[in-house]
């Protein structure tokens, strides 16, 4: 079990300023570490190809409200942007899809670490860790499509890049039990309230979770289709989630299959084409489910299904239930 560890590393190094969004922006890179991200301060608007501390924090924080920018690399690229976007209209802030400072002020409410301690243990590292086969036979020959290492699996755990990981945690080894991390503290202290509806919007590439009042409470980068298995508008229902699903590989509903393969069962797993959650829609053969590549959500094309990180997808199904409608649209 992870045991954490407050980090009081900024009295430590009271000496040291708050970095801002213009260090950040000079010839200098600055240190990714607990204390430049959590004392991190804005002093100009975070926009495309901004990097460091700030973005890293703003990341954070958005995660814990609910607006996830994905898979945390402490860069902002067009997850972020959606994310910023989407809580900007949430808290009746100007749209502008940039962290200016009155989203900063709102999002700074939370002043929980966003980056904390955690030490490694023997359930962390115990595996069993495996290599994932590209071939779809070879998959279905496994009795599971697990993690293919502990920084992988620790990846999906705090929501974020493995290499962000290693950024953080130069020369620490985390396949070793009783190893200290640093890592993003995803925990939010807001549950999500009642959700009435799930929004699936292919113009933003994102998942919305709706109140009754049709508020926006949560929301989520998402792939949505492509021009050969476009997203099917419309108002349908969801069926069921399952969690932890098998995967039935049928050939014929894949137009980039290759011409030798049959149909499959591949096992269960975070590994598995459609990740660890299954969210049946009433549209036959589609979905809301899991990936097992995080990094590439929202920014490739699905095969017609709504395509989420595990996380998102976990969050997403404790949210739904069946019968509640799910609307898709351009």
């Amino acid at each position: 079990m992870i045991e954490k560890r407050s980090l009081i590393l900024a009295a430590l190094l009271a000496a040291v300023a708050a970095p801002t969004l213009a260090a950040e922006q000079g010839a200098a890179p600055v240190l990714l570490d607990a204390a430049a991200v959590n004392n991190a301060a804005l002093a100009a608007p975070v926009r495309a190809g901004d990097k460091g501390a700030a973005v890293l924090r703003a990341q954070i924080l958005l995660d814990r409200a609910h607006f996830s920018p994905g898979e945390i690399d402490g860069a902002y690229g067009a997850n972020l942007r959606q994310a910023i976007a989407g809580f900007q209209a949430s808290r009746g802030v100007g749209v502008t899809g940039e962290m200016d400072a009155p989203t900063w002020a709102a999002l700074d409410q939370d002043r929980a670490p966003a980056l904390i301690e955690v030490t490694l243990g023997s359930d962390d590292v115990a595996g069993p860790f495996r290599p994932v086969p590209e071939d779809t036979a070879a998959k279905a020959r496994m009795d599971a499509l697990g993690y293919t290492s502990p920084l992988e699996a620790l990846g999906e755990k705090f929501h974020a890049s493995p290499a962000l990981l290693q950024q953080l945690n130069p020369g620490k080894d985390f396949s070793r039990a009783g190893e200290s991390l640093v890592v993003p503290n995803v925990q939010s202290a807001t549950p999500l309230p009642v959700v009435a509806k799930v929004v699936v919007d292919k113009s933003d590439a994102t998942v919305s979770l709706v109140d009754a009042a049709g508020k926006t409470v949560a929301q989520y980068p998402a792939s949505t289709g492509s021009r050969h298995d476009p997203l099917p508008i419309g108002d349908w229902k969801i069926e069921g989630v399952a969690k932890d699903p098998v995967f039935h590989y049928n050939p014929k509903l894949f137009w980039d299959a290759d011409a030798g393969d049959s149909r499959a069962i591949l096992p269960a797993g975070p590994n598995n084409p459609v990740g660890v959650v299954w969210i049946d829609l009433s549209k036959p053969h589609y979905g809301i489910h899991g990936t097992p590549e995080p990094s590439k959500v929202g920014k490739t094309e699905s095969h017609g299904c709504i395509r989420l990180t595990n996380w998102s997808a976990r969050e997403v199904a404790q949210a739904v239930k069946p019968g509640m409608t799910a609307t898709l649209k351009n």
